[in-house]
């Protein structure tokens, strides 16, 4: 019988968890920021305009999109300020409550998707292989945009939605190394908590620009003009 442990097994401890693979049939994005009210919450709820927007129910349906906080505020509705910006967007702000990070969620997750250069490290410190499938939004952005489209498996010529999207993490996972920030700081997304609504939609605008081209390469399919 295969050991395993409670996923809450106390601080500074890894706990072990016994599972199998994940699903090849569903792509599973995670994002994740602080208190799971400002910035994963518009990331999460565009990235799902803009997959909706592009893909047939169907083979949306296909991409999960969530997100957590690593000191999240469990059950919160998102900041006020966020709602604003997703609505102005296009974007579905309703039902939203937030969740703390636990280990399923990285271990479910076949794309982390991070704020902030300290939130991947945490998620990557979780353990659970989380490293070659971790990276700040604007730094999986960063490493799409050099990916050539062509080398990916092609949805129009018969190929999965959830292959290519495994393709895109494994690709960027290798340039990652070789391909680096001009500056740590820009690979980070700060923080609007507690500002005024136009630091809101600076971040709003920060966010739709980085999962844009995410999406893009996700799914071969640009955004309608």
């Amino acid at each position: 019988m295969t050991p395993t442990a409670s996923l809450h097994d106390g601080p500074g401890i890894a706990p072990y968890l016994s599972v199998g693979p994940r699903p090849l049939d569903h792509f599973r994005i995670l994002f994740v920021c602080t208190g799971n009210i400002c910035r994963s919450p518009i990331a999460e709820r565009l990235t799902r305009r803009e997959l909706d927007t592009r893909l047939s129910p169907r083979v949306a349906g296909r991409i999960l999109v969530e997100s957590a906080g690593t000191w999240g505020h469990v059950g919160a509705p998102m900041e006020d300020h966020a709602a604003t910006v997703l609505n102005e967007y296009g974007a579905d702000s309703g039902g939203f409550t937030g969740r703390e990070l636990l280990d399923e969620h990285v271990v479910e997750a076949d794309l982390v998707l991070t704020a902030t250069l300290d939130h991947r490290a945490q998620v990557i410190s979780m353990g659970h292989e989380a490293g070659l499938r971790t990276f700040t939004m604007k730094e999986f952005t960063r490493l799409v945009r050099t990916i050539d489209p062509g080398t990916l498996p092609d949805p129009r010529r018969g190929a999965d939605v959830t292959e290519r999207a495994r393709a895109l993490v494994r690709a960027a996972a290798a340039l990652r190394g070789w391909l680096l920030a001009a500056t740590p700081e820009s690979d980070e997304v700060d923080d609007p908590y507690g500002a005024p609504i136009g630091m809101f939609r600076n971040c709003g605008e920060e966010i739709f620009h980085a999962v844009d081209p995410v999406v893009t390469a996700l799914t071969g399919v640009r955004a309608p003009h």
